[in-house]
Parts: C-alpha cells; sequence; structure tokens
C-alpha cells in the first residue's frame, strides 16, 4: 500500500509513477475520500478536546463546592455524538483503505518503461544451450521414461495436475532437498509454515483484494481459509503487526511449500505438460531489510536463486522487467529464464522482487534500533524463488536429455538423486 502522506504531498510525482506502469490513478476519488476521512477525524479531535475542556470545568466546580449538573447534563449529548463520528471515522478509514489497497506499487527509477514482456531487459545470461537435434519436450521424455502421468492426474484432478512416479518422484523430492541444503547453507533460516493462511495474511503481501479469483478458498468456520499460492503469504506474515530489532537486519527465510493458483485469466497458456499447474512446488526465499539495505538485498537475493541453476548447470538468463510487466506489490523484479530446449528459448523459473515498504505498510512489520529515542520504521521485503521445482525438473530432462532417450543428472544432483542417468 501505497503512503497517504506521500501521495497528499508529493502526488503528481507519485502518478508519474504509476503512469509509467500504465495505471490510471482516479485523483478526484483521492481527494473525496482524503478529505472525507480526514474533515470526520478532525471533528471528532475537536469534539474530544471540547470533551476534555468541560470535563475539566466540571472538576474545577466540583472542587468549589459549585453545581456541574447543567455540564454534566451537557456532556452526555457530547458523548453521543463522539459515538456517532468515531463510528462515521471507522467507514470513511474503511473505504479509504479500500481504495488504496487497489493501487499497484510505483516502479523503482531503475525499471525500465514497457507495456509488456517486449519491454524487459536482458541484464546477464550464462551458460551456453547445448546443440539437441530434434529435441523432445519433458512430456515425451517424461512419458517415455514412465516418471510421468498426466492421463491419471487429469482422472483424480482435472487439467492442469499431474503424477510423478518412480525416479520422477525421486527426482522433485531430490530438487526439494538441495534447493533448501544450498539456500541454508548460504544463510537462509529455513522455515515450513502453513498451507492455509487467513485473508489478513493475503491481504498483508498483496494478493486481496484484487487477486481474489486467483486463489483457492477453503470453507473454516464461520470463515474461510485460503490455500496458499506461494511460500512469500505465510513467511512475509510471520511479522505481521511486530517491530523488529534493526539488528536483526537483514533478516532471511527460506521456505519449501507446495503452491496452489486457480490460473484464473491463463486458459490457453501452456496447456501442454507442467509448465503451469493450479498445484506445484517451490522453494521461496523471503528477506526483510532496512530500506538503505534493500537495493543490495535484492541483488544478493537474485545471486542466491542463480546459484541454482548455475550449480545444476542450467543456462539461463537474468531480465529486469519493465514497467507494464511487473507484479502489483513490486517496486523492481528480476525474472530468471532457463533455457528449454523444446521451445529453443528462455522460459521463466523464478521472479525476485523487492517491494519497498508497499507490503510492509499493509502488514504493519516494522523495524527499531536500540537508542532510546529511536523511531520504528517500515521494513523493506523481498522475495524470489530458488527456485519454482517443476520448472527446475522440467528443465533438468530437457536439458539433459541424450540420444539414447535417457537424462544425464547434473553432477551437484547425484548425492541427492541416487544415480547419475535417469533411464
Amino acid at each position: 500500500m501505497l503512503d497517504p502522506t506521500l501521495l497528499r504531498n508529493e502526488l503528481d510525482a507519485v502518478l508519474a509513477g504509476l503512469a509509467r506502469r500504465g495505471y490510471a490513478f482516479d485523483r478526484e476519488a483521492f481527494a473525496q475520500l482524503d478529505g472525507k476521512r480526514r474533515l470526520v477525524i478532525q471533528e471528532a479531535e475537536a469534539l474530544k478536546a471540547e470533551r476534555n475542556r468541560v470535563s475539566e470545568e466540571v472538576a474545577q466546580l466540583k472542587r468549589a463546592k459549585q453545581d456541574a449538573a447543567h455540564l454534566i447534563e451537557a456532556q452526555k449529548s457530547v458523548g453521543e455524538k463522539l459515538k456517532a463520528l468515531e463510528a462515521a471515522e471507522r467507514e470513511a478509514e474503511a473505504e479509504f483503505r479500500a481504495f488504496l489497497a487497489l493501487v499497484p506499487n510505483v516502479p523503482h527509477p531503475s525499471v525500465p518503461e514497457g507495456r509488456d514482456e517486449h519491454g524487459n531487459v536482458e541484464v546477464k545470461r550464462w551458460g551456453q544451450p547445448r546443440a539437441i537435434e530434434k529435441p523432445l519436450d519433458h512430456v515425451e521424455l517424461g512419458t517415455r521414461l514412465g516418471i510421468l502421468d498426466l492421463d491419471r492426474a487429469a482422472k483424480i484432478s482435472g487439467a492442469r495436475f499431474s503424477v510423478l512416479k518412480g525416479a520422477g518422484a525421486r527426482l522433485e523430492r531430490a530438487l526439494i532437498s538441495f534447493m533448501l541444503d544450498l539456500q541454508t547453507k548460504a544463510g537462509w533460516g529455513e522455515i515450513l509454515p502453513p498451507y492455509l493462511v487467513n485473508a489478513d495474511s493475503l491481504y498483508g503481501t498483496g494478493q486481496l483484494p484484487k487477486f481474489e479469483e486467483d486463489l483457492f478458498k477453503v470453507p473454516h468456520g464461520d470463515g474461510a481459509l485460503y490455500l496458499i499460492p506461494t511460500a512469500e503469504v505465510p513467511v512475509t506474515n510471520l511479522y505481521r503487526d511486530e517491530i523488529l530489532p534493526a539488528a536483526q537486519l537483514p533478516l532471511r527465510h527460506c521456505a519449501f511449500t507446495p503452491c496452489f493458483r486457480s490460473e484464473a485469466g491463463s486458459y490457453g497458456k501452456d496447456t501442454k505438460g507442467i509448465i503451469r499447474q493450479h498445484q506445484f512446488h517451490k522453494v521461496e526465499l523471503v528477506a526483510f531489510a532496512a530500506p538503505e539495505q534493500a537495493e543490495a538485498e535484492l541483488e544478493h537475493l537474485t545471486a542466491c536463486a542463480e546459484a541454482v541453476l548455475e550449480a545444476l548447470e542450467l543456462p539461463y538468463r537474468r531480465v529486469l522487467l519493465c514497467t507494464g510487466d511487473m507484479g502489483f506489490s513490486s517496486q523492481k523484479t528480476y525474472d530468471l529464464e532457463v533455457w528449454l530446449p523444446s521451445q529453443r528459448t528462455y522460459r521463466e523459473i523464478s521472479s525476485c522482487s523487492w517491494f519497498g515498504d508497499f507490503q510492509a505498510r499493509r502488514a504493519g512489520i516494522r523495524f527499531k534500533g536500540p537508542e532510546p529515542k529511536a523511531k520504528a520504521q517500515l521494513v523493506h521485503t523481498l522475495n524470489g524463488s530458488g527456485l519454482a521445482v517443476g520448472r527446475t525438473w522440467v528443465a533438468i530432462l530437457e536439458n539433459g536429455q541424450q540420444p539414447d532417450g535417457t537424462v544425464r543428472i547434473p553432477r551437484a544432483l547425484v548425492p541427492y538423486f541416487g544415480a547419475e542417468v535417469l533411464a
């Protein structure tokens, strides 16, 4: 959520930033809602001040043994007016926050302007793709090897689900352990969070209210819980409404979880295979940093995600997303794209984002130094995939395929998988 004070004091600059990402900010609606909210607050504060003044006058009269009945009687109506104003204040505040909750983050100045993925800028490329004559895709490879069964997955769950069998399941499990070990050795503290979260958690990271259709919702008691779309949600919200010691920053966590997405609006995209699933596994990196640490932390987090691809010998490129291709809450995002021989192109395998204080303001996550007069400030949050496990599984099959139909396992993964070749 954007800072209301920033919107009031630097509205033109904020609007220019939002316009870069193609968002038309309703200036008139903001002025009306903010004005209504501030007016009610002012009226309530004035009435409280008057009540306090009269209360002091009553106390003085009583100390002087004088009659204060007329003032006490008048205070009754003041109390009723104050209750009405407080109710109006809550309503005005809710309307104001609901408006701000749908406004995206302002892009960082270093983000290139563009309307869609065609405006993204490649900033790094690593590894040389193998020359593979007539490469098979992961569906053909997995089916021939007997490790992937999409038909039976569709029978039990429908489209966009998969069943991994035998060595395919073992490869998935090996990748999860390998990724977690690599990141924990790099200093990321492992978390195993719940897979169901409340609405407050999804509001805190920006999925609600705007993206509810992308979520799986489960009735629970008198309300509902949601299946997590990514570990970003529960791990970020570990510290919701808390103040972190400044000495702990940057604070880094990694978490393996299944992820659940309805993929609303993506029909027709990546329908073949396991590139885009309703349920998939991911190892997520989540960081909390002081504002002056955050830009360097984005580079560090992205490098940690890249380390997985490099250890697995998978060619990839890093792309800086343009304003029109960024996520709602992000102010700067790098995508890591892995080479897929069957498509003869690079495909996203990780998004590493810096959110500024956008999520922290929604979730109430702050930090404070040890100084007696130190004020609590909003942290900056960051996260990225390290990596999407299913897409890594796909990349290993396609990049490791051999002429005899087997798949070579990357050297770093052999101790986890238990063999050098998948056959």
